[in-house]
């Protein structure tokens, strides 16, 4: 574990050492997710403001709902989004193959890869958020809320990562996986509002089978008060249990990997 950590110390400074030699791209990508972000939050603004009162919940309420779900997702936006990309850039053109002919574990070195400084505007809009609805719903600030509440966004990122890892396997046979996930990544959806207003079956799906719930509406139930359950304490065991499960399905599609003759 220390050799890989301090590996991946070295691809992000090298990353980073890239990046900075254009650094007006570099900004223009850490903003550009901050223009997404507004659109989204427009649109739930005009919801809200439609229906102030949705189904009980208030606007600071849905915001912290929506906020952690953006936090979880800038963990997999900045250190997994070679996921989206091993169809089309490594194995379609013969690139992973590299992967394989080197010293360290292969999907080790495909996310350290590239470090997505994008991903950095989905986190600075994620901090306001949530910031912004502590502040409303007056939150206490205790060692017990805090200590959750990062436990809550790197499991939520790790559930994040565990899917989009899942549906990136099937870029081993049909090259191009993008559309595998986003089948699955854009049901992360229905998780920026609270799930109690869906039907129970979008409440089941977004719990047990494609558990994005975890990584936003039942942590922000628990920091609200809300009574959910021991349900709200499920995040990290789901996340650990979600990435066993995709890395042996990794290892499965790699034992199957016959290049592509690129």
């Amino acid at each position: 574990m220390p050799r890989y950590i301090r590996l991946y110390w070295a691809f992000l400074l090298n990353r980073l050492k890239i990046l900075m030699e254009y650094r007006l791209n570099f900004l223009i990508g850490a903003s550009s997710t901050l223009v997404l972000e507004a659109t989204s939050l427009l649109a739930l603004w005009v919801v809200v403001r439609q229906v102030p009162d949705l189904n009980g919940w208030t606007l600071d309420e849905i915001l912290l709902i929506y906020g952690l779900l953006v936090l979880a997702k800038s963990i997999s936006h900045m250190f997994a989004d070679n996921l989206w990309t091993l169809g089309w850039a490594y194995i379609r053109s013969g690139q992973f193959d590299r992967f394989l002919v080197r010293p360290i574990d292969p999907l080790f070195h495909l996310l350290a890869d590239r470090f997505c400084h994008d991903g950095i505007g989905n986190f600075v809009i994620g901090s306001a958020l949530v910031a912004k609805a502590w502040a409303g719903l007056a939150i206490p600030v205790t060692a017990l809320n805090l200590t959750y509440l990062g436990l809550a966004v790197l499991s939520g990122g790790a559930i994040f990562i565990a899917l989009n890892l899942i549906t990136a396997v099937s870029a081993f046979w049909i090259t191009n996986s993008i559309p595998v996930i986003l089948v699955v990544f854009n049901t992360s959806e229905f998780a920026k509002y609270p799930l109690a207003i869906y039907p129970r079956a979008i409440g089941i799906l977004m719990t047990w089978l494609i558990p994005y719930g975890f990584a936003s509406f039942y942590p922000a139930s628990y920091l609200m008060g809300r009574d959910v359950g021991a349900v709200a304490w499920l995040g990290p065991p789901v996340a650990v249990a979600l990435g066993f499960v995709a890395y042996r399905f990794w290892q499965f599609g790699l034992r199957h990997y016959v290049g592509s003759g690129s």
